[in-house]
């Protein structure tokens, strides 16, 4: 793909947007037979095979646009970094004083430099091929569909599949999956903030009450890739697909880059901290060694070696492919990961929040009562709520199911043949009710409600009792208020039911007509509590993990069910409660309350904001379209792949099933994910620091250079290669028993720990180089490098199965098999390279057997002196890692 920067870049937006902009305002303008001529459709749809072909023609409905994770890009990212640029300068000023002023060439080190410059890069661009396949092949595990009409039947596909000329049917909870131009609409509103930064909905029409002054987004009757229906039902014609949708025109400046996390924030600390600390040891060390060896060419090459080995650069390639290893770990425990970076924050979580339904409770609703407003079964009342149920033409959930089903049970199927419907009033989360206006065969009309019951009392004038109307008196009330709480109180989801006469016989229905109802009765709905919810929610709690509960149910309803699974109800706050806290007692209701009862959406999102104000990393769990800002607000968003379009969209993590008890194996693996990448930052900052400290001894007492920069390369690259197992490493249980968070102070205490000992031992072994084996002249510095070389990078290879555990490596805590292999290969490679003529390919000198008791006297000293700094250190901070 092309990348295109600058005043270039920005002009090709501009014209995209332009170009899309002006096609969809033409669209708005025209009538509808023009408009299905303009884009070859019909009012009943396309053809399978028309379908194809202009698939074949448009591609698949998905933005790319500014897309970079391409092979190409990967590739270029592998070779073209700060640690191969730095190579390919050495091996240039090696070409000019090794062949070109050499009065006898050598190539072997030019040789060696140009293979380590291939070999790191294949191992980058390799793992970073593996974890891009791990990510699409989650990715490819949950998908978003779409109804459309095909071969004049409403089929359900896939939303890539979706092509222009589609007709569409969209219900409440559904992403807009291309720009479209609604053809019929019912109380239809959407939320386009993605494009508009407008957190009020908008109200879509079908006919053109358009200006050609508005704004696009304005348009009435053009709805736009990246919004979806808040409530509401229409059909729409899709107009454009993929990069050709305003949305595709935007992608570059929409795609701006994400807050970063506790977890990237404390990376880029320590990387930071690791540059600056390079940044000022390279001139000293330059200098130096240009004044005391007077070789200022090596000179230069050793410390620009020096800071190659200093700086972090394979922390990307551990922290990618050991994201992905946990992602692909996840998939197994049926939790997809669609954004491997919450994969941290999922571990980190120490406050879940979850909505009731389905969760905590069996999501299977059945409909135990139906009674008028005495207490009395009555067969009047389901027949009325089955008709609103049936009828309805949103999104039929739960609720509706299970009333037309108890009526089907009970033979009433058959009313429905006696009426039609003239319209609806669809549900939305303000109004917490949906209404239906039926006509019977003889034309009379009758406007039947159903709803949250205080809502509904609201709004009803009179009671029906006896089959005599009556007014809503306090009396009347208070008798219907005490048959709602009785049953509530038992457990039963209770939903009230409403019906009038007085109907206007012609013209749209609105909200406004929701008024002076006559309230007949109520129906109550039964959802078990889940077997497995409260060993879940202990088990949660074990880890360190509190489970809260946010809720649009009554509080009778919620309190019952989270009574039985385990989770406090000693104190219960509902959304009114909530509203009368400013956000100071909001936070500090939050430190005790585990029940948030009948809670609106901003309600929820609003609660999660205090949790996260009170120092806590929040997850949501939620499915519906209620769920959207709470997911968008917490740390890490949890959805179900059965859940509506926005709720997928928004969450970072998917669960292919619908229990706690998935969510706990999720939560350990996201811990072992973070353990192992916490290992790699603290042993690399460690190793870095006390490195440091080793080469300026070195420099300032040694009459030649510690290492060569051919040698010093090579050790970072085998290092490299032994931390390649990471990823794969096993995770001590006690780790993984409570939330862990980012530390920098933590990063910079081991630093102050473990980095002057690996120091201690580096001078240890420069000590035995220059008195024991005599390697303390100009002549034998290829031996003196040797030496170094063999201990430095076994120590390194020790240190990583020392910082791996808090126990005792290999006896109390083992490696995985993948790190076991990668680490002893590469002491196998360091031995047999410093004992071996293969030495002499890197210019130094094949050590004796003689140096090898001394090298296995300072190992046993560097791991048992670790291992004491590890106790000490872990009972003064409370833990290792």
């Amino acid at each position: 793909m092309k990348f295109i920067t600058g005043k270039n870049q920005a002009n090709r937006i501009r014209k995209n947007k332009h170009d899309s902009e002006t096609k969809l305002r033409a669209f708005a303008f025209m009538e509808q037979d023009e408009l299905f001529a303009a884009v070859s459709s019909s009012p009943t749809g396309l053809t399978g095979g028309e379908a194809e072909d202009r698939q074949d023609e448009f591609g698949k409905n998905i933005i790319t646009a500014g897309l970079k994770n391409t092979p190409l890009h990967r590739m270029r990212e592998a070779v073209v970094n700060p640690f191969n640029i730095i190579l390919l300068f050495i091996a240039s000023v090696t070409y000019f004083t090794d062949v070109v002023a050499a009065s006898r060439p050598d190539y072997v080190t030019i040789i060696i430099i140009l293979a380590l410059i291939v070999l790191s890069s294949l191992v980058a661009f390799l793992q970073s091929q593996r974890s891009n396949a791990a990510a699409e092949k989650l990715s490819h595990m949950i998908s978003n569909k779409i109804h459309a009409w095909r071969d004049g039947k409403l089929v359900e596909i896939l939303q890539e599949d979706v092509v222009p000329g589609d007709i569409i049917h969209l219900s409440a909870g559904d992403m807009l999956p291309a720009d479209v131009r609604f053809l019929t609409v019912k109380d239809t509103f959407v939320a386009q903030s993605a494009l508009t930064g407008e957190s009020n909905p908008v109200e879509k029409f079908s006919d053109m009450k358009n200006e050609r002054t508005d704004a696009l987004t304005d348009v009435k009757n053009i709805g736009f890739m990246g919004s979806n229906i808040v409530s509401g039902s229409a059909t729409a014609l899709v107009l454009a697909t993929g990069n050709d949708t305003y949305f595709g025109a935007m992608a570059e400046t929409l795609s701006g880059d994400r807050a970063k996390t506790s977890f990237e924030r404390g990376v880029g600390a320590v990387s930071g901290l690791l540059v600056r600390m390079m940044l000022v040891m390279l001139p000293i060390v330059f200098l130096i060694n240009g004044f005391a060896k007077g070789e200022w060419p090596q000179a230069l090459l050793f410390s620009i070696s020096i800071a190659v080995g200093l700086t972090p650069h394979m922390l990307p390639v551990i922290m990618t492919s050991t994201l992905a290893k946990g992602a692909v770990s996840m998939s197994r425990h049926k939790v997809i990961v669609r954004t491997l970076g919450s994969i941290q924050s999922f571990g980190e979580m120490d406050v879940l929040c979850t909505d009731k339904t389905g969760t905590l409770t069996e999501d299977r609703i059945v409909l135990e009562k139906y009674m008028n407003l005495r207490g009395e079964d009555d067969a009047r009342i389901l027949r009325h709520a089955y008709l609103n149920s049936f009828f309805q033409t949103g999104l039929k959930n739960l609720i509706d199911l299970a009333i037309i089903n108890r009526a089907v049970q009970n033979g009433d199927e058959s009313i429905t043949e006696n009426y039609s419907r003239e319209d609806e009033i669809p549900f939305d989360f303000s109004r917490r009710r949906m209404s239906v206006v039926l006509a019977d065969k003889t034309g009379k009309r009758q406007l039947i409600t159903k709803g949250a019951v205080e809502e509904m009392i609201g709004i009803s004038s009179f009671v029906e009792i006896s089959g005599q109307v009556l007014p809503m008196d306090e009396t009347t009330r208070r008798s219907a208020m005490a048959v709602y709480e009785k049953y509530n109180a038992a457990g039963l989801r209770m939903i009230a039911i409403a019906q009038k006469n007085e109907v206007p016989e012609s013209g749209a229905f609105n909200v406004a007509d929701e008024k002076d109802m006559v309230l007949i009765g109520f129906v109550g709905f039964l959802d078990p509590p889940k077997e497995s919810a409260k060993a879940a929610i202990l088990t949660l709690k074990n880890h360190g993990v509190r489970t809260v509960v946010l809720t649009g149910d009554s509080e009778g309803v919620a309190a019952k069910v989270c009574g039985k699974v385990g989770v406090d109800t000693s104190i219960l706050l509902t959304g009114r409660d909530v509203e009368k806290m400013d956000d100071a007692e909001l936070i500090k209701a939050v430190r005790t309350c585990d029940l948030f009862a009948k809670l609106s959406p901003a309600q929820k999102e609003r609660v999660v904001s205090a949790f996260q104000a009170a120092g806590h990393t929040v997850g949501y769990m939620g499915d519906g379209i209620n769920d959207a800002p709470a997911l968008r607000q917490a740390d890490v968003g949890i959805s179900v792949d059965s859940a509506v379009d926005i709720a997928k969209e928004t969450a970072d993590i998917i669960l292919l099933e619908k229990d706690l008890m998935v969510l706990e194996k999720g939560v350990i693996e996201g811990r072992r994910t973070f353990g192992n990448i916490v290992k790699y930052i603290k042993m690399a900052a460690s190793g870095n620091f006390g490195n440091m400290i080793s080469v300026m001894t070195a420099s300032i007492f040694l009459p030649f250079l510690p290492m060569l920069p051919v040698q010093l390369l090579t050790q970072n690259l085998l290092c490299d290669f032994a931390q390649m197992g990471m990823p794969f490493d096993s995770v001590d249980d006690e780790y993984v028993r409570k939330p862990r968070k980012w530390e920098t102070k933590s990063i910079k205490s081991f630093m102050a720990y473990m980095g002057p000992l690996s120091s201690i031992f580096d001078i240890l072994c420069f000590a035995i180089m220059w008195w024991i084996i005599g390697a303390n002249k100009l002549a034998l510095a290829p031996l003196f490098q040797s030496g170094w070389f063999v201990f430095g990078t076994v120590s390194q290879v020790l240190v990583i199965h020392m910082i791996r555990t808090a126990k005792v490596p290999f006896f109390q805590s083992r490696p995985s098999r993948p790190l076991l292999i990668s680490t002893v290969l590469v002491a196998i490679v360091a031995f047999v390279v410093g004992f071996s003529g293969f030495a002499i390919g890197i210019d130094m000198m094949p050590l004796p057997a003689s140096f090898l008791p001394w090298l296995a006297l300072i190992l046993a000293g560097y791991f048992l002196c670790a291992q004491m700094t590890k106790r000490f250190y872990a009972k003064r901070y409370g833990d290792w890692l």
